[in-house]
């Protein structure tokens, strides 16, 4: 299950009934979230019913909240990483708001099972997102590796930058093997 959270779709009514909706009139939601988000995911916890689950938020203000949510709903019974604080998504699929979402996992999370960038299907130049999401990771990780925070580790560094950016959500999303 995949849950983009913090839309505030088709604000200006005027521009979606000349041009039609999805035409850029969504604004960022500042609508409080944990309460509801909580009590859909327990309700689905309490039956044995919560899928795998990928939360994405558009407002950055959400960042903390969803992180720890997703901490709160993991499960030793199924995948690891199970419910994920989901990738830097519209407004926020930009160097500053992927690095804001990235230190969000270092700092409440578990960045080491981080499923990485999602694609917009709909539009085949989002796929160059992947490789921009790559160098932005690269570089945030060096940069906590000069300042002491993670380890100065080339093999670890490694395997965390390759699962991250393929493994984990190889694994996560059950994809076949290739070969």
């Amino acid at each position: 299950m995949q849950l983009h959270i913090g839309v505030l779709a088709n604000v200006n009514i005027r521009r979606k009934q000349a041009l039609g909706g999805g035409t850029g009139f969504s604004v960022l939601n500042d609508r409080l979230i944990a309460e509801n988000l909580v009590q859909l995911l327990d309700s689905l916890d309490c039956t044995r019913e919560l899928p795998n689950t990928v939360l994405y938020c558009l407002n950055p203000a959400h960042n903390p909240v969803l992180a720890c949510i997703a901490g709160a709903f993991q499960d030793s019974d199924s995948a690891a990483g199970k419910i994920q604080f989901g990738a830097a998504w519209w407004f926020n699929d930009h160097k500053d708001g992927m690095e804001a979402q990235l230190t969000t996992l270092k700092n409440l999370g578990a960045l080491g099972r981080f499923v990485g960038m999602l694609t917009d299907s709909r539009n085949v130049l989002s796929f160059s997102r992947h490789e921009y999401f790559r160098r932005v990771l690269c570089n945030l990780l060096a940069q906590w590796v000069e300042q002491g925070e993670i380890p100065n580790d080339p093999a670890l560094l490694r395997q965390t930058i390759h699962n991250i950016c393929y493994g984990n959500a190889h694994a996560y999303f059950n994809f076949p093997a290739q070969g």
